[in-house]
């Protein structure tokens, strides 16, 4: 159900108008993936893949084993991959939003309604009951393990630098921290 939330919201309500940029969803990706509980296993599979080229160019260089061209080419291209997945996803999410022209979202005691050129969403507080900021954006998650859904609040969305602290009162008063 889609309501119109800044007519309802009283003064707390708090307005944002802004154009995503690919860094906006970087950070909420970084954050995402702070908040997993098995992002672990990325930074052990990264070291591991990484000791395997290592020391497969170390032997091939001593002369003691042939090299392992696959290990040597195309793990350090997976490596790769793996450590720049958050650029990438935040650059195929910019590349969805920025279709949808420019956004307005209102942040009220009901939850958050984000509104651009072609629809208007509104998300309740108990959808995503979670949050993070970071020195560019406020984050907010859903509560599966994966932090599946998430919505993005640029401040530099915000029209006067005290709306920053007006938005994370209303984020606090509503959601849990982190």
């Amino acid at each position: 159900m889609v309501t119109d939330m800044g007519r309802d919201a009283g003064q707390d309500a708090v307005e944002l108008n802004y154009r995503p940029l690919a860094g906006d969803f970087t950070d909420a990706l970084r954050e995402r993936e702070r908040l997993r509980r098995r992002r672990w296993r990325r930074y052990w599979a990264v070291g591991l893949v990484g000791f395997a080229v290592v020391l497969n160019g170390a032997l091939a260089v001593a002369g003691s084993a042939k090299p392992d061209w696959f290990l040597l080419i195309v793990l350090p291209l997976g490596l790769a991959l793996v450590v720049f997945t958050p650029w990438l996803q935040a650059r195929a999410f910019l590349r969805l939003a920025a279709r949808q022209g420019a956004y307005r979202a209102t942040v009220a005691d009901a939850g958050v309604t984000v509104a651009n050129e072609h629809s208007t969403t509104t998300v309740v507080w108990a959808a995503q009951p979670r949050y993070r900021e970071t020195k560019d954006v406020f984050v907010t998650y859903s509560d599966d393990k994966n932090a599946s859904c998430f919505t993005v609040l640029p401040k530099r969305g915000l029209q006067d630098p005290a709306d920053v602290d007006r938005l994370r009162a209303v984020l606090d008063r509503h959601l849990a921290r982190g």
